[in-house]
């Protein structure tokens, strides 16, 4: 992970996951708390998963950044395509708690969409990516002979 939006991101995902995390700890021991989590079951699910797609993406894998939209696509794409249309038909009041869901769901789709587009666009991605830093001295096999060359030229008389 050498860019610096790849790891902007990636602390972005382990926020969003933490409070998540904490979404579904209060919702389990029911305490009263501002967000709830759309399906509790899948809520513990995802965190699994989401946990495993953050590493694959640490180490620079598309198929962790695919596994991570389509989870959450599935999770709150659903949620949030529901909600606005809920908030566009709907001619009497909406409760809070629909528009923070509709916020967070908004959130988790944003982020697996930038995270996708990161690796995408990231020309660096490959298993062994060259670096023009360092390549000139550690895979440059004349510029090794041409130093053997003019070492074995010096000739210097010792008296």
């Amino acid at each position: 992970m050498k860019n610096f939006s790849t790891w902007l991101l990636v602390l972005f995902m382990g926020m969003f996951w933490v409070f998540r995390i904490i979404v579904a700890l209060m919702s389990e021991i029911s305490t009263d708390f501002p967000f709830t989590p759309l399906n509790q079951q899948m809520e513990i699910i995802l965190l699994f998963v989401v946990l495993l797609c953050m590493i694959l993406i640490v180490k620079r894998k598309i198929v962790g950044a695919l596994i991570y939209l389509l989870a959450y696509g599935m999770y709150f794409g659903v949620d949030l395509l529901n909600s606005v249309n809920l908030i566009l038909k709907s001619e009497e009041a909406i409760g809070l708690n629909t528009y923070t869901n509709t916020f967070i769901s908004l959130i988790g789709m944003v982020i697996p969409i930038a995270v996708l587009f990161d690796l995408l666009l990231d020309k660096n991605r490959k298993n062994n990516p060259r670096d023009k830093k360092t390549d000139w001295f550690y895979k440059n096999e004349n510029f090794d002979r041409k130093m053997d060359e003019r070492a074995d030229k010096n000739n210097y008389r010792t008296m």
